[in-house]
């Protein structure tokens, strides 16, 4: 029986960008786990696809840090490196830290609006359960955090470690009993900024992201198939 889960529908979007964002979502919900092979064919059926279009798409992944090639075996899912991932959260506490305590500083009531807005996207992404769409929002609520704290050079990097970052989040998100702490993390960051507290605005935002931190880090020591 052929699986049709990762089907795509025609629209103004390329068949490859389609397929990128198809896959990346698959990848990021767990439908391809860690160090499993991606095999050209059945990607070719499960996507409705050329072979060409699914070459480019697993290029593209590979250069993204999701899929790696492994030798005399193809592509592969990526599996998240401990050493990597450390950097990784290194720098997410620093920038994110930074930008919370400029936005405290200096950030104009129409952004703080739009700041409360992207926060209450965000919940609602929580509430209904799905990864994809928290992850998503909290893009958005970071990318609205950035804006309002000027700091467009850090967002820039962020935005480059954004699908690694993801990648990461889908396990933290997963993850028993993270909700409620994510979303009293994130309410501690908000309302600091909100009493322009640009100290306590840092130090929630670095919490929340080592809180994340010790959660990937577990997983990635206790479970050698991640």
């Amino acid at each position: 029986m052929q699986d049709d889960t990762l089907r795509i529908d025609r629209s103004a979007k390329t068949l490859r960008t389609l397929a990128l964002e198809r896959m990346r979502e698959a990848i990021m919900d767990f439908h391809f786990q860690p160090g499993e092979r991606l095999v050209e064919r059945p990607l070719c059926d499960q996507l409705g696809v050329s072979r060409s279009v699914v070459r480019e798409v697993l290029r593209q992944l590979e250069a993204e840090g999701l899929v790696q090639m492994i030798p005399g075996h193809g592509p592969a899912v990526a599996k998240p490196d401990l050493g990597r991932t450390d950097e990784i959260y290194e720098l997410r506490a620093l920038l994110e830290g930074i930008a919370a305590r400029a936005c405290a500083l200096s950030a104009t009531e129409a952004q703080l609006a739009a700041l409360e807005h992207a926060l209450g996207e965000l919940f609602e992404a929580w509430a209904s359960g799905k990864p994809p769409a928290v992850m998503r929002a909290t893009t958005g609520f970071y990318e609205a955090l950035f804006e309002a704290a000027d700091k467009r050079v850090a967002w820039e990097i962020v935005s480059g470690l954004n699908v690694r970052i993801n990648q990461l989040r889908s396990m933290t998100i997963a993850s028993a009993n993270r909700r409620e702490p994510a979303i009293a993390e994130m309410n501690a960051i908000m309302d600091a900024i909100r009493a322009r507290k640009p100290e306590e605005a840092e130090a929630a935002a670095r919490r929340h992201v080592e809180s994340a931190w010790k959660i990937a880090r577990d997983k990635l020591r206790l479970d050698p198939h991640i």
